[in-house]
């Protein structure tokens, strides 16, 4: 008998169900903060697929997703800051303050709320295409993957820092109104705003999902395991690698822009490095092997940052530590390989008994068919 985790009709019934139980919540739960809190524990799963997607499937350790997630924030930001403004005053109060005259052309094309949009998804993915396609052509590949992202978000980050006429610095853009689309407000304590981050969270998860499966997704995750011997069959590794880097890259981007639409600010800490080293932990602790399970390990961590780490303050960080400790040391494939191993030790209790029994020397290949 299989392992019913491997099993594609029962895995998609546990995405179905899933989903099912996260439509529910704005149909139990009349408390408007705690329904913003689950549409940021949203924001969140996204950025768990894009991590599991581009490290458990690409075998890509990004440290540095939160480049793609705070350049969207920014453009989300600057897109939500420029509907409040009007052709009497179209500078932010920011910018008067650090005694700027007129509207710098960076922001004038973020006066137009679609074009705004689109630029917020747009740079962010075309900058991992670029950056993606430097590094995969020169086949740096392992740790030094890491160190390259992980620089590149500490350079941005010092970048916004020291151009404070144009971001307002450490203090980041605080938009006073919600996001506006089609003449509508969209406000964050509201139902639509949750049912805005659940469909694009259900867009990109299901869409992940459809691409591992597919024949993309299985060169890609060979590359995971022996990328030379795919290069020797012919296939184009840099340009496989720099396909699901973008991609996981515009997952994150869509996050970014849904957490600004529901927390109305963005400031450098969403590209500090411990929130980019966060997204690691979480898909490491649901397993990055699988998009749901990494998913469930965000949902999990932050969940607990959220009702313990009031209790328990900075130990809750030595007891997060602690627990991801455990979890690379006796569960390497996360908390979804202990639902792996649990499965199979059921799929093997129930297996015929014919095919529990050792082989024995007389077990002809003809009999084994049979």
């Amino acid at each position: 008998m299989p392992n019913l985790y491997y099993n594609r009709t029962a895995q998609w019934f546990v995405y179905a169900l899933l989903f099912v139980l996260l439509a529910i919540i704005p149909l139990t739960v009349s408390d408007s903060f705690l329904l913003n809190q689950f549409a940021t524990y949203g924001v969140y799963g996204m950025l768990a697929v894009s991590i599991s997607l581009g490290w458990g499937f690409g075998g890509i350790l990004n440290l540095g997703q939160g480049i793609a997630f705070g350049l969207a924030a920014y453009g989300m930001a600057m897109t939500m800051q420029m509907q409040s403004q009007d052709a009497a005053n179209p500078m932010p109060p920011f910018m008067l303050n650090n005694s700027l005259d007129h509207l710098p052309a960076l922001w004038i094309p973020f006066q137009s709320t679609t074009f705004g949009i689109i630029l917020a998804l747009v740079v962010p993915t075309l900058f991992y295409v670029f950056f993606g396609s430097l590094m995969f052509r020169a086949r740096v590949s392992g740790p030094f993957i890491a160190i390259m992202t992980l620089a590149m978000l500490s350079a941005l980050y010092t970048l916004i820092l020291d151009v404070q006429p144009y971001t307002n610095g450490a203090n980041g853009i605080t938009p006073p109104a919600p996001l506006k689309i089609f003449g509508a407000d969209i406000d964050p304590y509201s139902a639509v705003s949750y049912w805005i981050v659940y469909g694009f969270l259900l867009l990109t998860t299901v869409g992940g999902k459809l691409l591992t499966q597919s024949k993309f997704g299985l060169v890609t995750q060979s590359l995971r395991s022996d990328p030379e011997r795919v290069r020797f069959l012919g296939y184009n590794v840099a340009s496989y690698e720099t396909v699901i880097y973008a991609l996981s890259g515009l997952i994150a981007a869509i996050a970014g822009c849904c957490s600004v639409m529901l927390v109305q600010y963005v400031s450098p800490a969403q590209l500090d490095v411990n929130f980019s080293i966060g997204m690691v932990i979480w898909a490491g602790i649901g397993g990055r092997f699988s998009l749901i399970g990494s998913m469930l390990g965000a949902f999990i961590i932050q969940g607990g940052q959220s009702y313990l780490g009031d209790q328990f303050l900075a130990t809750w960080l030595l007891l997060l530590g602690g627990f991801f400790i455990l979890v690379v040391r006796f569960l390497p494939k996360g908390l979804a390989g202990l639902l792996e191993q649990a499965l199979g030790s059921l799929s093997a209790r129930f297996a015929p008994q014919r095919l529990r029994r050792p082989l024995r020397a007389a077990d002809t290949p003809s009999k084994l068919e049979a």
